[in-house]
C-alpha cells in the first residue's frame, strides 16, 4: 500500500519543541552568555561582545536545529502497518506492520511527565527496528498503545 502525499500524518505535540527549545537555552545559551559576561569583564569590551555574538548565533542555528527535527518527526496509521518518519539530514521512514508487533510500550520520563507528554515504543522480533514516537500527549499515547496492541493481537490471530 503506498500513502497518499496527502495522507494525515501526525507530530508530536508542540509541548515537546517547547521543553526542548528551553533546554536547548538552558544548556547552551545561559553557560555560553556567562563565559561571554566574564571575558567581558576580564579582556574588555569587543572580546566580550564578539563573545556574546557567537553564542547568540549558536543560540539561533541551535533553535533551528531542534524546530527542525520536530518538524520531521511524524506517524501515520495506516490499515496494515504503522509509519514512523524522523530525520532531518538523514530521513529514515520505518514500516512496522501490526501482525510484527510484539508490545508496545509507553514511557514518560520526568520532565515529560510534567508536561503530561509520553513517548510510544514499538518493539518487533527485530532488533534494528526503531519505531519510537515521542512527545505524545499522555491520552494519545495510550490510546495508540491500546489501538496498536488490539491491531497487533488480530493481525497475529489472522483475524
Amino acid at each position: 500500500m503506498i500513502t497518499p502525499p496527502d495522507a494525515a500524518w501526525r507530530r508530536p505535540d508542540r509541548a515537546l519543541l517547547t521543553l526542548h527549545r528551553r533546554l536547548a537555552l538552558l544548556l547552551v545559551t545561559l553557560p555560553g552568555t556567562l563565559v561571554a559576561v566574564v571575558l567581558g569583564v576580564l579582556e574588555g569590551a569587543v572580546p566580550g561582545a564578539a563573545a556574546l555574538g557567537l553564542v547568540g548565533l549558536t543560540s539561533a542555528l541551535l533553535l533551528l536545529a531542534v524546530s527542525r527535527r520536530w518538524w520531521a518527526w511524524g506517524y501515520l496509521e495506516r490499515d496494515d502497518d504503522l509509519v514512523v518518519r524522523r530525520g532531518v539530514l538523514v530521513q529514515r521512514t520505518t514500516l512496522v506492520p501490526y501482525g510484527r508487533m510484539q508490545f508496545v510500550d509507553v514511557t514518560a520520563g520526568p520532565l515529560a511527565r510534567r508536561l503530561g507528554l509520553a513517548s510510544v515504543t514499538l518493539h518487533t522480533a527485530a532488533v534494528a527496528t526503531d519505531a519510537s514516537i515521542p512527545g505524545l500527549l499522555a491520552a494519545e499515547a495510550t490510546r495508540l498503545r491500546d489501538r496498536l496492541a488490539a491491531l497487533g493481537e488480530a493481525r497475529q490471530a489472522g483475524v
